[in-house]
């Protein structure tokens, strides 16, 4: 089975290029890297791994690698449900750490 990994993780990119096709984010967030997997399952890729797969919580990392189905199909529901769910969590801890950052520089300054 063909496969293409989205990742943000230079060593992912360094591993795999020349093995595996590979979109590799440079400057992208974990926001950024889910976003991209969804573009990818709009056009008929399918999820092959979890997007927040791992025993590290979405937050806690900022890289992120997820492998997709090379060839296209029908839209898989499923794989849709998973990313835009993956990326509603990852938006959440973003506007948590936005404001917690917020109430640190607040309590310091007032």
């Amino acid at each position: 089975m063909s496969r293409i990994i989205i990742t943000n993780n230079p060593m992912v990119q360094n591993k795999f290029s020349g093995k595996v096709e590979t979109l590799y984010l440079e400057h992208a967030d974990l926001a950024d890297v889910l976003r991209a997997v969804r573009d990818k399952i709009h056009e008929g890729h399918g999820l092959l791994t979890h997007p927040l797969s791992g025993s590290v919580k979405p937050g806690q990392t900022y890289y992120k690698s997820v492998i997709l189905t090379k060839e296209k199909a029908e839209l898989e529901m499923e794989s849709l449900r998973i990313i835009e769910d993956s990326i509603l969590v990852a938006e959440k801890l973003l506007d948590d750490y936005r404001l917690i950052d917020l109430d640190l520089i607040s309590g310091a300054i007032e």
